[in-house]
């Protein structure tokens, strides 16, 4: 059986949000059978849900559930098979070999190596795939809401000890045959992603960006701190100065949504004691609060290599990905306290009775005067199981994965709001969530929109849900698992 809690959220012009807590176990159940859908687990933390969870390339040991059949697959199939297989045998002498494994379903070979001299971890992913892909995650959690991280994620990227020019990302842009160029600020990590198709092409990806991340311009130019973030500015001698900067004007415009700001005062009240009760990508009124030290400090506290997971896939070569990165994690010493020192806080799970909360978003004059309001609940304070963590997935497709799902069809239909917020199950974080609600509420019947959720999920409790719905929505989760793309 799941247990859950909820709180709910309702931003209104002018008026505040409302959150209301509780302890409601759900089981999902049939009318010949019931049908467990999990039940609770403790783990530790870890980078990211994902990670957190062990997906197979993560197991100790090698493993194969290869359902290939070699005696039947054509000569060239075989020749490919066997040629990726050797990939699990790659050494270099700066690296140890962790783990291997094959994942089936997406024909990719893997190795989980341990850089000897830095700490960092490197996954090499080989297939028959022509897009090769590189990526390098650090986990960044912030503690306050001046954006450093997403400042940095920016900063990084304007030049670097090897590529001196002011705006690398820019000339990639425009000049490289990359089919993917990107970075990402998560409330916990920063993401920075590169493709290419062509090899040549692809490992000068590689080398710009992990050039950028490890020795950016940055640190050392309080310049690019002042573009990137913030500065003042003077337009006019007759007018104030003016705060101006890439992420402050970026900022100022996300601020401007009330979507955002209904999803961002959920995140942070449900996560009041760690790092997600603030916002990594920066609040306009606090980013003029970060210092160039401050943010210098920042890189150097997190963008070591031990703090960081690397990641390759495709058709290139695998001793040349662990020789490329090599030059660069060489260069660092082993640093234990890196990974202690990025380490996420579980949040706890402290409601004993609902919470409601109020905040008011910006409208314009000509826009009704309507609310928006959203359930919250935290749905784990532990490191769940794979089992629960399925279980979850499928629980989500039932009530919110289609709509004709019991929740999302009940809630949109009731006619107490024009759209459904809230996408339901978020598990990209260590502690997984389930949010749902409406926009363009009137006021009168802000209530109503929480009884009717309430409602709904405690038949849903009483009754179950069909073996037919169940069956069909393990088989759509089965499908994506199975063929993502």
């Amino acid at each position: 059986m799941a247990f859950f809690a909820y709180m709910t959220l309702s931003l209104s012009r002018g008026h505040t949000v409302a959150t209301s807590v509780r302890a409601l176990s759900l089981a999902s159940f049939s009318t010949g059978a019931r049908h467990v859908l999990g039940k609770p687990s403790a783990g530790g933390s870890s980078f990211s849900a994902a990670v957190n969870n062990g997906p197979a390339f993560y197991r100790r040991g090698f493993h194969s559930s290869s359902i290939l059949n070699s005696a039947t697959a054509s000569p060239e199939t075989s020749n490919n098979l066997e040629a990726l297989e050797k990939t699990l045998d790659v050494t270099h002498p700066a690296f140890e070999t962790i783990t291997k494994d094959i994942v089936t379903e997406y024909g990719a070979y893997c190795t989980l190596y341990r850089h000897k001299k830095s700490g960092a971890e490197l996954l090499s992913v080989a297939s028959d795939d022509d897009n090769k892909v590189f990526g390098i995650t650090f986990r960044t959690p912030p503690e306050d809401s001046t954006g450093v991280p997403h400042i940095l994620e920016h900063s990084v990227l304007c030049g670097s000890r090897k590529y001196t020019t002011k705006d690398p990302f820019v000339q990639l842009l425009q000049g490289s045959l990359q089919t993917f160029l990107n970075a990402f600020t998560y409330p916990d990590r920063t993401c920075y992603v590169v493709a290419s198709q062509n090899e040549k092409d692809f490992y000068n990806l590689v080398n710009v960006y992990a050039d950028a991340v490890f020795y950016p311009r940055a640190v050392s130019d309080s310049n690019v701190h002042a573009q990137e973030g913030w500065h003042l500015e003077l337009e006019d001698k007759s007018k104030p100065l003016t705060y101006k900067g890439v992420v402050y004007n970026e900022m100022k415009g996300v601020y401007s949504s009330p979507d955002s700001l209904m999803y961002r005062s959920a995140q942070q009240s449900l996560f009041p004691d760690n790092t997600y009760g603030v916002d990594s990508g920066g609040d306009p009124i606090v980013i003029p609060d970060l210092s160039f030290e401050q943010f210098a400090d920042f890189h150097k506290k997190f963008y070591h290599p031990a703090n960081s997971r690397i990641y390759f896939s495709g058709d290139d070569d695998v001793a040349t990905r662990l020789e490329l990165m090599d030059e660069y994690l060489s260069e660092f010493d082993a640093s234990p306290e890196s990974k202690p020192g990025s380490e996420i806080k579980w949040q706890a799970k402290k409601f004993t009775e609902p919470q409601r909360l109020q905040f008011p978003y910006p409208v314009g004059e000509d826009q009704p005067d309507t609310h928006m309001v959203m359930m919250n609940w935290l749905l784990n304070d532990s490191r769940m199981s794979l089992t629960d963590e399925l279980t979850l997935g499928i629980l989500d497709h039932l009530l919110m994965g289609t709509t004709q799902s019991i929740l999302r069809k009940t809630v949109l239909e009731s006619g107490l709001g024009a759209a459904v917020v809230g996408g339901g199950l978020s598990d990209e974080l260590l502690q997984a969530t389930f949010s749902v609600g409406l926009k363009g509420v009137d006021k009168e019947n802000v209530e109503k929109v929480e009884e009717t959720i309430v409602a709904t999920l405690k038949k849903v409790a009483e009754e179950g849900f069909s073996d037919d719905a169940i069956a069909s929505s393990m088989n759509t989760i089965e499908f994506d698992v199975r063929f993502p793309f």
